[in-house]
């Protein structure tokens, strides 16, 4: 074997699988040469992406809002903030920072703004930063339990936590006077969750959390990832999506017979329960896969891991198809 086919064979290279094009309609705007752009919202709210990541700020006469702080975005934060700053003749200075739940991935760039910044979360995030004890991700210095309304430069924020979902701690971010609510890491716009529900630990949450989200009057919505804004119809879409993944596990778990995993791998049980339940979730994954590939972006990717989370959420939060021995 050459140097070249050695090198494609530890690296998977020659293996890797093909997937779906990707909608135009889940792309976001081009990203300048800094690798970011930055638009409107609604008046002096804006969003920032990297075409992974989100984040949002808002210019006030007291200073700057901002809403996350990825670490993928990073300093381009600050760069997209002086752009909006010195093209309307506002402050620059980031004086509040307000964070959605406390994963770095989300928050992990909130020590690049000074440590007298006000920050601001619900107090589950405060008590998991205290815990982590990262240093990249200063706790938050006034937490909510349930709502808290901020008054900030004459602007209006509600935060409200309606339980857990993707974490224990994720919020609502609701601007009523710019038609805007952000809740992260539930609903990828244009796209689907990636790894088991985007990670998610709580799937009853996060179930629940998109009418959560529609409850509230908006328009535009901001959903922590990947490169444009979304609707109420996105919201939707998403809703729509994992309630078929849910009709499908229901449909598919009494379906598949055990017997074979457990003859074939006889006391290695793990294994037998492997081959099971990846059965499962392929089956019930395959028809969702069908109808919303070319609808949503990467659905033929991790419709499957969504699925498999789904069907344990079903099995053990919901206890569906659980059997007792007689």
């Amino acid at each position: 074997m050459s140097e070249r086919e050695t090198a494609t064979a530890r690296s998977g290279a020659g293996a890797l699988p093909d997937y779906a094009p990707v909608p135009r309609s889940a792309l976001g705007p081009a990203l300048n040469d800094q690798g970011y752009a930055v638009g409107r919202v609604e008046r002096n709210l804006y969003w920032v992406t990297d075409g992974t990541y989100q984040a949002a700020f808002l210019t006030t006469p007291d200073g700057v809002v901002l809403f996350d702080a990825p670490p993928t975005i990073g300093h381009n934060l600050q760069r997209a903030i002086d752009e909006v700053a010195a093209a309307n003749g506002v402050s620059n200075e980031v004086t509040h920072l307000v964070y959605s739940h406390h994963h770095a991935d989300h928050a992990g760039a909130s020590s690049l703004f000074d440590r007298d910044v006000v920050r601001i979360g619900h107090e589950e995030t405060r008590r998991r930063l205290l815990r982590d004890d990262d240093p990249a991700r200063p706790a938050p210095t006034e937490t909510f339990t349930d709502r808290r309304t901020l008054e900030i430069g004459g602007e209006r924020i509600e935060l409200a936590w309606h339980g857990a979902n993707h974490s224990p701690d994720n919020i609502i971010i609701h601007l009523p006077d710019h038609d805007t609510l952000m809740l992260v890491d539930i609903v990828n716009p244009g796209w689907a969750p990636v790894y088991l529900s985007n990670l998610t630990e709580d799937i009853p949450g996060y179930v629940q959390a998109p009418a959560n989200a529609l409850s509230y009057p908006w328009k535009h919505f901001i959903g922590g990832h990947l490169g444009r804004l979304g609707s109420r119809d996105d919201v939707r879409l998403h809703q729509q999506y994992m309630a078929d993944i849910d009709a499908s596990v229901r449909t598919t778990l009494p379906t598949i017979d055990p017997t074979p995993y457990f003859k074939k791998y006889g006391e290695n049980v793990w294994a037998a329960v492997k081959g099971l339940l990846d059965a499962t979730a392929a089956a019930a994954a395959a028809p969702v896969i069908d109808k919303y590939t070319g609808v949503l972006a990467a659905a033929d990717v991790f419709t499957p891991s969504t699925t498999f989370w789904v069907m344990e959420s079903i099995r053990l939060d919901l206890g569906y198809g659980s059997y007792v021995h007689p």
